[in-house]
């Protein structure tokens, strides 16, 4: 769930994830996740991907889900080279 990212972990994954990808993969998220996006980008950045998102024809579903899987794989590469923290649950820090 990327809710539980701390901020520094989606600062890591905006530096390398595919813009046009999440772009897409956000056309069918919530509110609350795409406020946690817009607040580690700077303003400018931020105001670009909404006006990215807002001018966003209709997409497929398959094609919104293909895109959010290809987050979901970066997000996953990032915690195998241990440059991400997915969660917490047990294997959470202290």
């Amino acid at each position: 769930d990327i809710l539980k990212i701390d901020d520094a972990g989606i600062q890591v994954i905006m530096k390398e994830i595919n813009m046009e990808d999440l772009v897409i993969g956000l056309k069918t998220a919530t509110d609350e996740l795409k406020e946690k996006l817009f607040s580690n980008m700077s303003e400018r950045a931020g105001l670009m991907m909404k006006e990215d998102l807002e001018s966003l024809g209709p997409k497929k579903i398959s094609e919104v889900q293909k895109a959010q899987h290809k987050v979901i794989d970066v997000c996953k590469k990032l915690e195998e080279a241990g440059k991400l923290a997915m969660g917490g649950g047990a294997d959470e820090m202290v």
